[in-house]
């Protein structure tokens, strides 16, 4: 891979998440919420009667690459570390309202539909997404080579 998409954009985290607002709100959707802790920022919508969430998961601003050069490993000063850090944080925000936009068109062009594309992100009752279900099983099944029965109390 030669590069990250958008690893050199100058857009705000603050225009990247105004945009995945703007964008939903043009596709459809009935609700938008956004919040953060540390390392983590969260995109929350509805659309088509489902609630989608996106963990948007931050660097450590602690990492090396952002308090060292990447030539000769020379620690940067704060300015430079601040700097580097925002651009990763940027780019990741930018991939994010890439994503967003690509699944909402597909959906809108009939490619395919909102649980196809959003399925894994879908919030269950319990508050855990889709993907947070699923996965563990997923795994287990590649692991053991074992697929779960089709129906409860049935063969594999």
């Amino acid at each position: 891979m030669t590069g990250r998409y958008a690893e050199r954009t100058d857009v705000s985290s603050d225009r990247s998440r105004a945009e995945i607002e703007r964008v939903l709100k043009r596709y459809g959707a009935t609700a938008f919420q956004y919040g953060w802790t540390t390392g983590i920022a969260v995109i929350m919508f509805e659309i088509a009667g489902r609630r989608i969430l996106f963990r948007l998961p931050l660097p450590d601003p602690g990492e090396r690459r952002f308090t060292h050069t990447p030539g000769k490993g020379l620690l940067r000063d704060q300015a430079s570390r601040e700097r580097e850090y925002e651009q990763a944080v940027r780019q990741r925000w930018r991939a994010l309202a890439l994503v967003i936009k690509a699944k909402l068109e597909a959906v809108a062009a009939d490619i395919t539909t909102v649980e196809q594309e959003f399925g894994m992100f879908v919030i269950m009752p319990d508050g855990r997404t889709v993907g947070e279900h699923v996965t563990p099983a997923i795994a287990a099944a590649y692991e053991s080579g074992q697929m779960p029965a089709l129906l409860p109390g049935g063969a594999p």
